[in-house]
């Protein structure tokens, strides 16, 4: 983390001592460093430990960085099976920071940066995983009404609105074209699948969004919630388990490394976990759902590679990061076109 002087302190401690319960200040403010798209802080506060997780400061394009939509969420599934930080409020008034931000709690924990999860045994490994399965398969199995986000996003055509969406962005950009996600724009559409019954999707569940018990192996709490949607679960749950697919220098895969890796599960026996809590995934749809995941993460990193060039791309690390668009648009294209099983 990195100190920040950036932020009215008087003005938020002022603000959480009318809004915050059992608040007292005063305050200490520390930014976390990271990619973060949304500024987020740790809050200390008379032995209280608290996050500030705000929209960057400045203009942005319209409908971007919907924080709302976050502490909407999170708020739903405060009762829930998915462990998520207690939510405490939110603020609507730019002028006390100068954007729109909600405070939840710090929940501490450990977060594993390294998908291998180095530093430890393969018990507590084998363990972290199962947690980590059984904490999508519950998101995947509450029914967006029965905490009230019925509305939370589009219902139906996830999938064809999700390719179309990608597609539009990487037609308009003005970058060197990629021959495998041209490939791809024509694969998607023709194989679609049935679509299963709308879930909360998180949209970007890996390891390194999730808070691990420091004392024992288990989820704690589900962080980064700004793709969250009502959606396919099977797109969901396929985009997070295409590290199987992407070796550890390619988005932080592990394939090539769970024969080594002692707790890493196979993949069909992940799958097999994951349908045990949820329902069954028809064996002959698995493919399209790993190819479009691998289809999105392919043109999200194009958005950033093209951003690099346009001198706008935030993270220091985005030019290394937007290079890996071709090789994982070439990896999605061989896993569509080739026979066989994937499981």
């Amino acid at each position: 983390m990195t100190m920040t002087t950036e932020l009215n302190l008087p003005e938020i401690e002022a603000w959480m001592q009318r809004n915050v319960g059992e608040f007292t200040g005063p305050i200490r403010i520390q930014r976390f460093s990271g990619g973060q798209s949304n500024p987020t802080f740790r809050v200390s506060a008379a032995g209280k430990e608290y996050v500030l997780r705000s929209k960057p400061m400045g203009e942005l394009p319209r409908g971007a960085h919907r924080i709302d939509r976050e502490y909407r969420v999170l708020q739903a599934l405060q009762h829930s099976n998915v462990p998520v930080p207690k939510i405490h409020a939110y603020c609507e008034d730019p002028a006390v920071i100068g954007a729109e931000f909600y405070i939840m709690d710090f929940v501490a924990g450990r977060i594993f940066w390294d998908q291998l999860m180095p530093n430890t045994t393969g018990e507590d490994r084998r363990r972290n995983f199962d947690s980590m399965n059984a904490t999508i398969a519950a998101l995947h199995s509450i029914e967006p009404r029965s905490v009230g986000l019925e509305a939370f996003g589009h219902s139906g055509n996830y999938l064809l609105r999700q390719i179309s969406r990608f597609t539009e962005q990487y037609h308009s950009s003005r970058g060197e074209r990629i021959m495998e996600l041209e490939q791809l724009i024509d694969w998607l559409p023709r194989n679609l699948p049935p679509e299963h019954l709308p879930r909360i999707i998180h949209g970007d569940f890996k390891v390194d969004n999730l808070v691990f018990d420091s004392a024992e192996p288990r989820v704690v709490a589900v962080l980064d919630w700004e793709l969250s949607t009502i959606g396919d679960p099977l797109a969901d749950f396929s985009y997070h388990a295409m590290a199987w697919y992407l070796e550890p220098d390619l988005f932080r895969g592990f394939a090539g490394a769970v024969k080594s890796t002692p707790g890493i599960p196979e993949l069909s026996d992940y799958v097999a976990a994951y349908e045990r809590r949820t329902t069954p995934i028809p064996s002959e749809h698995w493919r399209f759902y790993v190819v479009f995941s691998m289809f999105r993460l392919a043109a999200i990193l194009y958005g950033i590679a093209q951003r690099v060039g346009a001198g706008t791309a935030a993270d220091a690390d985005a030019a290394r990061v937007g290079k890996q668009a071709a090789p994982v648009a070439a990896r999605a294209w061989h896993l569509a076109s080739i026979g066989g099983s994937l499981l």
